[in-house]
């Protein structure tokens, strides 16, 4: 039988970590381990107990969610945790910082409940949360920022030209069974070239190559090939 998901709530709500828990500790498949009311008790309690996954809010006083995530993905002893952020607003500021930061998507606390579920066990199976839509906002947000790019595009220079057009779809907001149609390749071949992506892009999921496709330059905020 395969052991049911852990997680951490972080939130510095005392209401809603309640509620988060109720409806976990009902959902077959999940278990609370524990909750934090701030960054820096987030992280404490990540230490001790390696939860697969982290429901972390954003605005918390003191050390707030995303140098909390930052901490947490950064750490040897809780780099495999995976973090899920909680926003109160639709591409809240901090989300882009967030995904940089190590976080493997970002939900509204306003989710259905089954949604919520269903997004614990898509991160905790080492996927990212990021629907396609969700993705296509990401990168309209993105555009707007004025800071500078973080990954020089010589990066991508170790990068196949097929590898170079997989992180190109997948940075437009393609799934992976769109980009299978797309490039008439099996869903298998789709996923072994991400696979090698994560590796040389040395990113943690999805949610970073659509950072490292936009910061790298390979595709212009019009979605065109740079």
């Amino acid at each position: 039988m395969n052991q049911p998901v852990s997680v951490l709530i972080a939130d510095d709500q005392a209401l809603l970590r309640g509620s988060f828990r109720v409806l976990l500790e009902t959902a077959p498949g999940l278990r609370v381990v524990g909750e934090a009311s701030d960054g820096a008790e987030a992280i404490a309690v990540a230490a001790k107990e390696r939860p697969d996954v982290v429901l972390m809010d954003v605005r918390m006083p003191g050390l707030d969610g995303i140098e909390a995530t930052r901490r947490i993905c950064a750490a040897p002893e809780t780099s495999g945790v995976r973090v899920l952020i909680l926003t109160t607003f639709d591409l809240d500021e901090y989300v882009y910082s967030a995904l940089r930061a190590g976080a493997s998507g970002f939900l509204l606390k306003d989710t259905p409940p089954a949604e919520l579920l269903s997004a614990i066990t898509v991160v905790a199976s080492g996927d990212s949360l990021l629907a396609p839509s969700v993705t296509r906002r990401l990168i309209a947000e993105f555009a707007r920022r004025p800071e500078p790019a973080q990954l020089a595009s010589g990066d991508l220079d170790a990068l196949t030209a097929r590898e170079r057009e997989v992180l190109t779809l997948i940075a437009r907001g393609l799934s992976n069974t769109e980009l299978a149609a797309h490039l008439h390749l099996s869903l298998a071949t789709v996923k072994t070239h991400i696979g090698h992506l994560l590796t040389k892009l040395d990113a943690r999921d999805r949610a970073q190559l659509v950072i490292c496709a936009y910061e790298g330059g390979l595709v212009s905020i019009t979605g065109r090939k740079a």
